[in-house]
């Protein structure tokens, strides 16, 4: 297979996959009903997703090339039970609307993707190092703030406190939906990093 054309200019470049599943999404699910009925900074809460966070850097084809890259290859997400939404560009929106806000969460040392990069340079040609995180989006009630309910609910506190990230285990940081970084799954990506 010949590799892909690179973007003109070449050099490094970024790229996000965001990635939810076609269904709803258990896990998230059951953390909004436990953060609704149980914890202080819930009661605000409208709803909340998870979804899979994939960043690749490197010499990277163009946005067709590359996404059609991805859909081909199990080794970033599976088409047929996920979506994918491909964002190449500080300006591009994310996945979460105007008012939401997102809650990065990384298991520190364990996200880089090495399957992933050796597939990609084995399609390719070339080498991209590639990531992957969890990030949640956190929709407030209309009038609440949505970034006040995610620092409420981002960081495990205690019983009452906290739920998407446990500190002992997890590194999480927090952005508002039109402020999203690229990249963002480096430790200190330009957002609350708790």
């Amino acid at each position: 297979m010949s590799p892909a054309r690179a973007r003109p200019g070449g050099g490094t470049a970024w790229a996000q996959a965001w990635i939810e599943p076609r269904v709803e999404d258990p896990e998230a699910v059951s953390a909004l009903g436990i953060a609704r009925a149980h914890l202080a900074g819930g009661a605000a809460l409208a709803g909340l997703r998870r979804l899979r966070l994939v960043e690749l850097r490197g010499e990277l084809p163009e946005r067709a090339a590359l996404e059609e890259l991805l859909h081909r290859s199990t080794a970033f997400y599976n088409p047929h039970k996920e979506r994918c939404r491909v964002r190449l560009a500080r300006r591009e929106r994310g996945p979460a609307e105007p008012g939401e806000a997102l809650v990065r969460v990384l298991e520190p040392g364990g996200e880089r993707r090495a399957p992933a990069e050796r597939w990609w340079r084995h399609e390719t040609g070339r080498d991209a190092e590639v990531r992957e995180g969890r990030v949640w989006i956190v929709r407030a009630e209309a009038g609440a703030d949505a970034l006040g309910c995610a620092r409420a609910l981002g960081e495990l506190v205690d019983r009452r406190h906290g739920l998407l990230w446990n500190p002992h285990a997890e590194d999480g940081a927090i952005a508002g939906g039109d402020a999203v970084p690229l990249p963002w799954l480096e430790r200190n990506g330009g957002t609350e990093d708790a």
